[in-house]
């Protein structure tokens, strides 16, 4: 991976950042690590074996669950702060999506925000999802109508709502970065990319539908890349992170098997399509 910009003749400032060992989290401290920044991690004491020996950290956090901890927790932990990145979330792939566990994070996630108000912090990046869109159209752009369809997408567009307000009624920069479909470095052997490459590389059938679903698939690192991209602006909004590129299951499935060789092992058809799956999801991005 690489920075597109350089971000080391920037004002160098202090940023704290959540979900630092997650899938989306690591990639933006990796490049986050290349430009002249103090970085603070929060990291749950179960996860700290994930933390990246090969990082310098200003400070790193630790606590039993950061969506647990009271606004007052976080006015300490975002003392002298310049910009916030909440990239905590619960994300179990299979679970997530209509999980309760997401009103938690909502809740949590307006604790932070509070406590970062409080502390005057400048900016606020968070993640957000192309699932909140209405996906009528197919392709979505970011002045697309919100209508989500599970628990994890109604509370995401619901912070995105209230955080839009709220931090513009005290002035705190806020910009929501709408993730597309990721693949890549540490994907899930539970998530579909995973379970294809992982199937794969030890020669094992893979079983899926027909695949003529289209979606926008873009690279965890390429991803993490535009995520730190407005981190370093002063963009404020909703911004779409994605590739802009249809791709369908089966053409992304069959290229991967095709460069290991493996074409025979994809089994197309076994599974059935979920009936309200959306026919396309393909982002337009973000200027």
């Amino acid at each position: 991976m690489r920075l597109t910009t350089d971000y080391g003749t920037q004002m160098r400032r202090k940023i704290l950042i959540t979900g630092a060992t997650g899938f989306v989290g690591r990639q933006i401290i990796n490049l986050l690590q290349n430009s002249e920044v103090d970085l603070h991690i929060i990291v749950r004491k179960s996860s700290k074996e994930k933390i990246p020996t090969e990082h310098k950290f200003a400070s790193v956090i630790y606590t039993n669950d950061l969506f647990s901890e009271n606004s007052d927790w976080w006015l300490d932990k975002c003392r002298e702060i310049d910009t916030v990145v909440h990239a905590a979330w619960y994300a179990e792939p299979g679970s997530y999506l209509n999980s309760d566990r997401n009103i938690t994070c909502l809740i949590g996630s307006l604790s932070l925000a509070h406590g970062a108000i409080k502390a005057g912090v400048r900016r606020f990046v968070g993640i957000g999802s192309c699932l909140e869109y209405d996906p009528t159209d197919g392709y979505l752009s970011v002045d697309t109508p919100l209508k989500p369809y599970s628990l994890y997408a109604s509370a995401k567009s619901s912070l995105y709502i209230t955080l839009t307000g709220w931090f513009k009624e005290v002035g705190v920069e806020f910009c929501w970065c709408r993730l597309f479909y990721l693949f890549g470095e540490g994907d899930s052997p539970k998530r579909l990319w995973g379970y294809i490459s992982k199937n794969l590389e030890n020669k094992k059938p893979v079983d899926l539908t027909e695949g003529s679903q289209i979606r926008d698939y873009i690279d965890v690192g390429e991803a993490a890349n535009l995520i730190v991209e407005k981190i370093f602006s002063n963009y404020v909004g909703a911004a779409n992170i994605c590739s802009g590129v249809p791709i369908t299951v089966r053409e992304l499935a069959t290229g991967l098997a095709e460069r290991l060789g493996s074409e025979h092992l994809l089994n197309f058809g076994v599974k059935a399509e979920r009936p309200d799956e959306p026919r396309c999801i393909v982002g337009i991005k973000s200027r």
